[in-house]
């Protein structure tokens, strides 16, 4: 609304006209638009939280406010969700698979699609579609929405008994096969930047020994190796150059404990107050 108000002052907009609203570059005409922009905000900030309001007393009713999941349908006369005879076998059918521990996402992708499974709008399933669907409490009549949990009046197409071996089998095959390649423990991975360029130090194996060295990615840095034993040294060193004494530390650790045994006896009386209440 401000941005069309300025190009009116710059005279780039001389006139808008509506269906229900003309407007004229005068001070009376600004002032007018400016009260149909603030009750246009008004109407869509109140329709919004009519939406949400709506959406809310539907979840506490064990009612799905939007478009029915892959298996169900919208049925227009009671409201309701309904499953679908025609997608429902399918459904439990790859619940049932995954669950057996020997089929991947990709192999259970390609057996529920041939055997004719799509997605709305006649559209193909991918991974990420079954992943989805097979972390999708609603199957077995739960309600997730906004990360809150509802308990549904639909029909369930499985057991939670199936749904829970499906989330043992992914949890296991996440763990089987990680996505990302488990890097070696160097002692001083992402920790150091080289002091002349600024880039990464990163670490290497050569002959049984490990080296750090600059990445150089930024500039041609003049930087030699360093053995990773020669900077532990070098570490300990500078470290001990401020480190407590042991009777000082003993002294800090002892104190910390006192605190935290403190805490925790605050805490379980606040728990007991509470408790009586």
């Amino acid at each position: 609304g401000g941005r069309l108000i300025y190009l009116v002052d710059m005279c780039k907009i001389t006139a808008l006209k509506f269906c229900v609203f003309w407007f004229d570059p005068t001070p009376q005409g600004k002032f007018m638009l400016s009260i149909a922009f603030s009750q246009s905000k008004y109407y869509i900030d109140n329709l919004s939280e009519n939406i949400k309001r709506g959406h809310r007393n539907k979840l506490k009713n064990g009612l799905w406010p939007q478009m029915a999941p892959l298996g169900y349908l919208n049925e227009k006369n009671t409201k309701k969700i309904i499953v679908d005879p025609n997608k429902a076998n399918l459904i439990k059918k790859s619940f049932e698979l995954y669950a057996g521990g020997t089929y991947t996402l990709s192999n259970l992708r390609k057996t529920i699609n041939d055997l004719g499974l799509i997605g709305p709008k006649g559209k193909t399933l991918w991974n990420s579609n079954y992943q989805y669907l097979l972390k999708n409490p609603f199957y077995y009549g739960l309600i997730r929405y906004n990360g809150e949990f509802y308990e549904g009046k639909h029909e369930a197409i499985i057991s939670k008994q199936l749904f829970d071996q499906v989330q043992e089998v992914m949890t296991r095959k996440s763990k089987i096969n990680p996505r990302v390649s488990k890097l070696k423990p160097y002692t001083y991975r992402g920790l150091l930047e080289c002091g002349e360029c600024g880039c990464t130090i990163t670490t290497e194996t050569q002959k049984g020994h490990n080296y750090l060295r600059c990445t150089k990615r930024k500039i041609a840095c003049s930087q030699p190796y360093a053995r990773e034993d020669n900077i532990s040294q070098q570490m300990s060193e500078k470290i001990s150059q401020v480190s407590l004494p042991d009777s000082s530390a003993d002294w800090v650790l002892a104190e910390i404990n006192n605190e935290r045994e403190s805490e925790t006896q605050q805490v379980a009386s606040q728990v007991d107050r509470f408790n009586n209440e």
